[in-house]
């Protein structure tokens, strides 16, 4: 008989890796054209709606447009234009 050893604890493990996001920004907000996303201006307003268009410039053109002002449905609008320079980010809504 010999003296096995214990295996040794398992080392910490390492957190997985993140999903794998294989696709480029243009690839993005191509794909949420027509879907309903989340504008986020560098003043920390939101606006919710349907993502008719935009440019290279992020100039964004909003249908069926909520504006959320800390968390809370401030004004409706039909269809909304933003300026490009005032967005901080454009995010896919969440299902409801």
């Amino acid at each position: 008989m010999s003296d096995a050893s214990p295996p040794p604890p398992p080392a910490e493990a390492s957190p997985p890796p993140p999903p794998s996001t294989s696709g480029s920004p243009t690839d993005f907000l191509k794909g949420v054209v027509g879907k309903r996303v989340v504008v986020r201006l560098t003043s920390g307003v939101d606006y919710r709606g349907v993502l008719s268009c935009l440019d290279g410039y992020m100039n964004i053109a909003l249908e069926q447009t909520e504006e959320h002002v800390n968390g809370t449905v401030t004004n409706r609008y039909g269809d909304a234009f933003i300026r490009g320079n005032n967005v901080l980010y454009i995010s896919a809504a969440e299902a409801l």
